[in-house]
């Protein structure tokens, strides 16, 4: 699993509900959040990339939260007080998955609020927040609902207990192994229902642990002899020495908001924070000109924000063009890579780059290689002293595993469920969750009768499952410098760029003098097949290419281990990515449950806001075991879940279109419809149209490839574009970005180019705009409702800006 947190699924992106025009409170104008929780700061370490300006994160205003009346509220339609933080609890709430300002998918299928866009449910999210930030502070204590009924007023009650529910039910309060916690699991199941979960990771620990806790009788799984899956602890020991190797998954990417380091705490572990400075060293061992290095991170960085403007120009086309062709091109057009010295550094960034994703930059998807980089949980990267299998190991405690059961075979129906195991047992239950590794599903590894609905397989296949992998050593002593926990290595072959790239030093963490190589990109795939003592020699040549010459002597390794992840028969790879054809939408079908509520999925590629990490694999589990409680309750209730696109979800797509029929504001192939009143920060909804018949002026003289360095590429790939169907893109903003975009001049495609390059701002489909669009979308409409009724215009005429072109 991957070492850090790669991806592109759209940032609900501007925020906030327009105030309510019907209420008398002083509290509906909105307050703009400063964003302090999601750092975009470049390292080199491959867990965490440069976002590029026109990422969805980059795309994103900093979100809302409404201000607080200065007394408590005595009517149904005011914003209540619960503190006088609610800024600091939004920060909290986003960091933890939330949008501070509106509701999840989830929390709308709950049915927690009766008006989706209104007052209540602006006092639902302060709710929420509040509940959600103190669990984190509170973490080891069982977080109970009556000691907030005082803080809330009476008509407010139900939401307390809906946001209570809600929190409790999904997991994001009241998980972990604190003692609190574990004393209210029950010591016998309370409930009929046995569920078989296949795989004993980290996403299989956490849906078993959970399911347990609800009175659920589980059987975990496991083909394995151990527990964890992709991530695994080694101990490593020669000579008196001895050091703990995280031969998987080993960053704990991102503490604010991040579970596992919830459940780090709980254990009392202390998490050792990777520091940023990473040396680089050419092939000959010498140190790399700081100020060479400074250049080429600068260009590739550049490019990176190209790409990002590239793809937002092309639409749709992007999906079938891959991020390394993309680059490419631009590095050649580009031109500030020339020399021998500073082509090897761009390869090394480029084999940085394919570490972050476990894929090759030939096969990643240009339109959504970074798509979940809007849900990076911030804060700091670090390891977990003495290695992840503390918490593998505290997550498993009295969890029932039964391990070396190897499953071929599930099958699922309105009966239940069967799983075949090696040697033909068979385990039923009445429901499953398969949290097998994407690597398994796409070999055909176990065999699902019925077969999995065609929509699940095409994402299966269409998923990319990439490579890294790592060579650990363990030393008689250590001899790299202990002031820094990363250094690279260059090479002068591209297709080796990925070969022994990077090297972590874990010997303030592992117990002893220990060092790890990483293989990325195509070197990871021909690496499968190295000797490992051709490997370690490699490995020794770099070490002392860089040191002897400082006087230094690097000794032989008392022990070494190769990893070989790709041939690994129960992994088949080591994280998601990706593939050019697939998007985020794939990691959501992957999710799906099949068989009626029968079959349940969990993993790292399951997640689209997470996926390729640790956590991500975590957070499935837990989810996993609300749906499963989900469809139980139902059953017992003799109702049928419906668990497609929400109704509100599907209405809300049928208002945007009636909306965009007449939009406040209209320029070339843009079109704006706005929230709430005249206020510049209020949210506002914008589409732009591409493949139409588009409208020219005089002052759009500026011609598309113009404004792209990247000519070929661009020419070709719109030569290809024009050709297909209209498309309509969209994104959140505010009224005054709107405005202000109206003002360029040079056309749609100088326009398209500030969007993208100046406001940072990622165009997305309809579904991309995410539940934080719901609310606005209703909003308006409720707004036109009730205008509707008065006399005068409600339309913005492109004609009171005399001086701007209409295009």
């Amino acid at each position: 699993m991957s070492d850090q947190a790669p991806p592109y699924a759209p940032l609900p992106v501007v925020s906030s509900l327009p105030p309510d025009p019907n209420s008398t409170s002083s509290a509906n104008p909105i307050l703009l959040l400063p964003n302090p929780a999601f750092p975009n700061k470049r390292k080199r370490t491959g867990f965490r990339r440069k976002v590029p300006s026109g990422s969805p994160a980059a795309a994103a205003p900093s979100p809302a939260v409404p201000s607080q009346p200065a007394h408590p509220a005595s009517a149904a339609d005011d914003i209540i007080v619960i503190n006088r933080e609610p800024t600091a609890e939004a920060v909290t709430a986003l960091t933890a998955g939330f949008p501070a300002d509106s509701l999840t998918d989830e929390e709308i299928e709950a049915g927690v609020v009766s008006d989706v866009g209104g007052i209540e449910q602006v006092n639902y999210i302060l709710i929420r927040n509040h509940l959600l930030c103190r669990w984190r502070e509170t973490y080891n204590s069982w977080l109970a609902k009556e000691p907030f009924a005082t803080l809330i007023p009476p008509h407010c009650e139900h939401l307390l207990n809906a946001a209570y529910s809600f929190l409790v039910s999904h997991s994001y309060v009241n998980f972990g192994v604190a003692p609190a916690i574990k004393e209210r699991i029950p010591k016998e199941p309370t409930r009929p229902t046995t569920v078989v979960v296949i795989g004993a990771g980290l996403a299989g620990l956490a849906a078993a642990r959970q399911l347990v806790a609800f009175g659920f009788k589980v059987i975990v799984l496991e083909g394995r002899k151990r527990c964890g899956g992709r991530v695994y602890t080694k101990k490593m020991e020669g000579s008196g020495r001895s050091a703990a190797a995280d031969l998987g998954g080993s960053v704990l990417t991102g503490t604010f908001g991040n579970p596992l380091g919830i459940v780090a705490k709980q254990l009392g572990l202390p998490m050792h924070k990777i520091r940023d400075k990473c040396p680089l060293y050419r092939p000959d061992g010498s140190p790399v000109d700081p100020e060479v290095d400074k250049k080429v991170e600068i260009t590739f960085n550049k490019l990176l924000d190209k790409s990002s403007n590239l793809r937002a120009s092309m639409g749709e086309v992007a999906v079938d063009v891959s991020l390394g062709a993309a680059l490419e091109t631009l590095r050649q057009a580009d031109g500030g890579i020339s020399t021998q010295e500073e082509k090897n550094l761009f390869n090394w960034h480029l084999a940085n780059l394919e570490y972050a994703n476990a894929g090759l930059l030939s096969k990643l998807s240009l339109a959504f290689w970074d798509q979940d980089d809007p849900y990076d949980m911030g804060g700091d990267h670090c390891f977990l002293p003495g290695g992840n299998v503390k918490l593998v190991q505290a997550l498993a405690e009295n969890v029932p595993i039964v391990y070396e059961r190897t499953v071929h075979t599930v099958r699922y129906g309105g009966d239940g469920v069967q799983v075949v195991v090696n040697g033909g047992q068979v385990y039923e239950g009445d429901m499953a969750l398969c949290t097998v590794p994407l690597g398994v599903l796409k070999t055909g590894g176990i065999k699902f009768v019925p077969e999995l609905p065609q929509r699940k397989l095409d994402s299966i296949k269409r998923l990319g499952f990439g490579l890294l992998n790592k060579v650990a050593m363990l030393f008689p002593h250590v001899f790299w410098s202990t002031d820094l926990d990363t250094f690279g290595h260059l090479v002068e072959d591209p297709r080796r760029r990925g070969e022994f790239f990077l090297f972590y030093s874990y010997a303030t963490v592992a117990g002893g003098p220990l060092l790890m190589a990483l293989v990325a990109g195509e070197a990871a795939h021909n690496f499968e097949t190295m000797p490992p003592t051709d490997a370690v020699s490699s490995v020794l040549q770099i070490l002392r290419g860089i040191y002897e010459p400082q006087g230094i002597e690097v000794p032989d390794p008392l022990q070494s281990v190769c990893t070989r992840w790709g041939t690994d028969s129960f992994s088949l790879g080591s994280y998601s990515h990706v593939a050019v054809g697939a998007s985020g939408d794939d990691y959501d079908i992957l999710a799906e449950s099949v068989g009626d509520g029968h079959l349940f999925f969990a993993g790292e590629a399951t997640t689209r806001r997470y996926p390729a990490t640790m956590h991500g694999a975590f957070i499935s589990g837990l989810r996993e075991a609300a749906n499963i409680t989900l469809h139980a309750n139902a059953r017992v209730a003799k109702t049928k879940v419906d668990k497609s696109s929400s109704a509100n979800t599907q209405a809300c797509a049928t208002i945007l279109t009636d909306l965009f029929r007449q939009p406040d504001l209209e320029f070339g192939s843009f079109s704006v419809i706005f929230g709430g009143k005249a206020d510049p920060k209020s949210p506002a909804i914008l589409k732009v149209e591409f493949g139409g018949q588009r409208k020219k002026n005089a002052t759009d003289g500026a011609k598309a490839e113009q404004n792209h360095s990247n000519k070929l590429l661009f020419q070709q790939l719109q030569s290809h574009f024009n050709q297909q169907q209209q498309l309509y893109v969209y994104t959140l903003l505010s009224r005054q970005q709107a405005m202000e975009l109206r003002e360029v001049r040079g056309g749609d495609d100088m326009r398209l180019h500030y969007l993208c390059e100046k406001m940072g701002v990622k165009l997305v489909g309809r579904k991309g705009l995410g539940p934080g669009a719901d609310a606005v979308i209703a909003s308006i409409k409720a707004q036109r409702n009730r205008s509707r009724a008065k006399p005068g215009p409600s339309k913005l005429k492109k004609s009171s800006k005399p001086n701007v072109a209409s295009s």
